[in-house]
């Protein structure tokens, strides 16, 4: 659910106590564990980090005016989310995440980047503290940048690869059909 707020404390003074507890809880850990080249914001209706324009002015491919989104956190209908784009698309380190959380034998509820959750305690906040750590700005913007070439120029090649597999027909002149009058 996006939110209107347009403060990350906006946001947060809107949740309901409980929720309110378990994302400060989250975000504080964020905090401390993140670099210090990423800033905090709202974006698409919830709070996160991004990696700022001043030092990546590129932005997002999606929408350039954008800053380059590294993570985010929301609460939805019936659960939070923690949004990990540093896991996204990194095999490497998706396979560490998820061989350093079943350590912990908590339940990952998890999507491509999207963990899942009812309760703080649900979450394995020291692999999540170590996911911020691993990944400072450099090496994601590094990584951004390499997924994204590749993925255009896949995208380009299967584009490519239609193309030539199916080659356009020439327009045929439309038939005109004979009409009918009634008598």
């Amino acid at each position: 659910m996006q939110s209107k707020a347009k403060t990350v404390d906006e946001y947060m003074a809107s949740l309901p106590a409980d929720r309110r507890a378990a994302l400060q809880t989250l975000r504080d850990l964020v905090k401390k564990h993140i670099d210090p080249g990423y800033e905090e914001r709202m974006d698409y209706g919830m709070p996160g980090w991004s990696v700022p324009h001043s030092i990546y002015p590129a932005g997002y491919h999606c929408d350039p005016k954008v800053p380059l989104p590294y993570a985010g956190f929301a609460s939805q209908k019936n659960h939070m989310s923690l949004y990990l784009m540093c896991i996204y698309g990194h095999s490497g380190q998706d396979k560490w995440f998820r061989q350093a959380w079943a350590k912990t034998g908590k339940k990952l509820d998890m999507g491509r980047s999207c963990i899942r959750f009812k309760k703080i305690e649900d979450l394995a906040l020291d692999v999540v503290a170590q996911a911020f750590k691993r990944t400072p700005v450099d090496t994601y913007i590094a990584f951004y940048e390499k997924t994204m070439l590749a993925n255009n120029k896949a995208a380009a090649k299967r584009s490519a690869d239609r193309a030539k597999a199916k080659p356009k027909a020439a327009a045929k002149p439309a038939k005109k059909k004979p009409s009918r009058k009634k008598a």
